[in-house]
């Protein structure tokens, strides 16, 4: 197809398209979002439409791909269960408006409103004040509860509810397809009384106009990819959530259910978030939470690996795309079991108690991977992996090329073929400069240390303080810092330390109470209430350095205590990560110290 063929704009008459929507010659997928309807924009839609202001265009995409549907729109049925065709006709864009014209015409059921008639009447009474009016729209265009007077006891409608008994406020479907019925009884009324030149049956013959003529403009994509889709549907849909590829692949691998037949055997049906759904439910973990993208690459990666010929060689939208219902069904039993694993490995072997202090998001697909019909998975492999990738000095595990680089790595232990680590590098000022970023590696990774020393309490030593509480997804945690940020010493000391307080080297997890106990004190004071042999034993589990409980007790804090605390904090760090590697180069730098050499000349 020539490019430019790809976009043909078009129109049809409003009556027709919602004739050609009844009859099932549309299809709205599953990742359309829930249609918000109001009252109030129904009206107003229909008050541009009786003006003949253009509504925008409807955006259809003619594809072959069969795609999840919506069975309903407003309560009428648009799609049969075994809807088969050679091109399916979309609504990327208009399923808001298409609702609002269908069941203003042919009524319906609006969600989350039961027992609501969305039937639209016309008030025939009602003159357009000015070529500019923009009020009139409100008392023109009505619901039943804006009539009914629910015989005198609403006093409001008594009015409207005359005048249609009257005639002279009229459904627009009647007005569509009885007009003959609804202009006799407007012409035979006591208001009009047979008046040829009357008013009110020219506002008649106009909305009658409107019906009949007004045209819907659309536009139809031809000749895109699936993934494609994706792109056009975010950028018009501005305001609202962008389309991911997870929606897409969801609606493009479901299969219906069906029963048997004479010809075909009864199917099960498949529903890709239903799947996924099912497994968070029926299994416990923090980690079942990763998105649903995770859980699409992780399949990804595994169908790459186990399926050939797939045609999933990636994990991006371009091979996401690929992927098929068998390929899922394929491999999901074992995927699960992976999946299973590695979250148990990040709980219970690494005590990391969240995803949000994974430093990267692809962990889930090599981990997933390794563990992937893996009866004997050596854990000490895999810690020695985890620590190395978090903390090298360089991002080891950002794209897809590492992604795959990584995974043959890890396989080499699933073949028993020898592992070796490359050479390990880390950068002391990283450490000391590092600050909480709830999406920064260095960041989760310092955390996730933390977090896997298995931190006690400091009144009641032997409580553990890790709870999933502890770790927040925001910019703005209630970390506690040993150095309080606004205690009388950093703000009295702020130009006599090099590292600010804020340094992840100054922060420790403790339960709320404790911190509250500590509140803005400096070290110096709070330290004496936890002075005992059993705290001393504690302050491993938090990585700390002796100097802090040397100066509580020696009643005196050096000037740059922060900037020597933060020292003896980054060389524990050190040796911790040393114990971890053990077997692995391990190189330190100190950009730091290069940096002042470089001053000095």
């Amino acid at each position: 197809m020539n490019y430019t063929d790809r976009i043909f704009p078009t129109n049809k008459g409003l009556a027709t398209y919602l004739e050609e929507l009844t009859a099932k010659n549309y299809q709205i997928p599953t990742f359309q979002r829930d249609v918000v309807w109001r009252q109030e924009n129904v009206k107003k839609l229909w008050d541009s439409i009786y003006k003949f202001y253009p509504l925008g265009s409807i955006l259809i995409w003619k594809t072959d791909v069969k795609l999840q549907n919506h069975r309903q729109i407003g309560g009428h049925q648009i799609t049969d269960t075994s809807f088969s065709r050679t091109e399916y006709q979309y609504i990327l864009d208009g399923q808001q408006r298409t609702t609002s014209l269908l069941t203003s015409l042919y009524g319906g059921s609006i969600e989350g409103q039961p027992g609501f008639e969305p039937l639209l009447y016309v008030d025939l009474t009602v003159p357009a004040n000015s070529d500019t009016d923009d009020e009139s729209y409100h008392s023109r265009f009505l619901f039943w509860t804006e009539i009914d007077d629910r015989n005198g006891e609403i006093r409001y409608n008594m009015g409207k509810k005359k005048r249609y008994d009257e005639g002279l406020i009229v459904k627009l479907i009647d007005i569509k397809n009885n007009f003959t019925t609804v202009q006799t009884r407007v012409f035979n009324s006591n208001t009009v009384n047979k008046d040829f030149n009357h008013p009110i049956l020219e506002e008649l013959s106009k909305i009658k106009g409107v019906l009949d003529n007004y045209r819907i403009s659309f536009v139809e994509i031809r000749g895109i990819q699936v993934s494609e889709v994706c792109q056009i549907f975010e950028r018009i849909n501005q305001a609202g959530k962008p389309l991911d590829i997870f929606d897409i692949v969801v609606a493009k691998t479901f299969k219906p259910v069906t029963q048997q037949t004479e010809t075909a055997p009864a199917d099960n049906g498949f529903y890709l978030r239903d799947l996924i759904d099912d497994f968070r439910n029926h299994n416990n973990s923090a980690f079942l939470k990763i998105d649903d993208l995770d859980y699409l690459q992780t399949l990804a990666v595994i169908i790459s690996q186990d399926i050939p010929d797939s045609g999933v060689n990636n994990i991006t939208v371009r091979y996401l795309n690929e992927i098929k219902t068998e390929h899922i069904l394929a491999v999901w039993e074992e995927t699960k079991r992976a999946v299973l694993k590695t979250f148990d490995f990040f709980e219970n072997h690494l005590h990391i108690k969240t995803p949000h202090l994974i430093p990267f998001r692809y962990f889930y697909f090599t981990i997933t991977a390794y563990f992937y019909k893996n009866s004997r998975p050596d854990y000490g492999l895999l810690k020695k992996y985890f620590w190395f990738t978090s903390f090298h000095h360089d991002d080891l595990l950002t794209n897809t090329t590492q992604l795959g680089q990584h995974i043959d790595f890890l396989n080499k232990g699933k073949t028993d073929e020898p592992v070796v680590f490359s050479r390990f590098l880390i950068d002391r000022q990283q450490l000391r400069t590092a600050t909480y970023s709830s999406k920064g590696r260095m960041s989760r990774a310092v955390l996730a240390l933390y977090a896997n020393a298995q931190p006690k309490d400091w009144k009641l030593c032997d409580r553990e303080v890790l709870a999933e509480n502890l770790f927040f997804p925001t910019d703005k945690p209630n970390l506690h810092h040993i150095f309080p940020t606004s205690s009388a010493y950093v703000l009295n000391n702020q130009h006599k330390n090099k590292i600010t307080s804020d340094s992840l080297m100054n922060v420790v997890y403790l339960p709320q109470l404790t911190n509250l106990d500590i509140t803005n004190r400096n070290p110096l004071e709070y330290m004496k209430d936890y002075d005992n042999p059993e705290f001393e034993a504690t302050m491993s589990s938090h990585l700390l350095p002796r100097e802090i409980l040397d100066w509580s007790r020696s009643g005196t804090l050096p000037d740059n205590a922060i900037d020597q605390f933060i020292e003896g904090r980054v060389a524990n760090i050190l040796a911790d990560l040393k114990t971890k590697l053990n077997g692995v180069t391990f190189d330190e730098i100190d950009t730091k110290t290069v940096q002042k050499l470089q001053d000095l000349l």
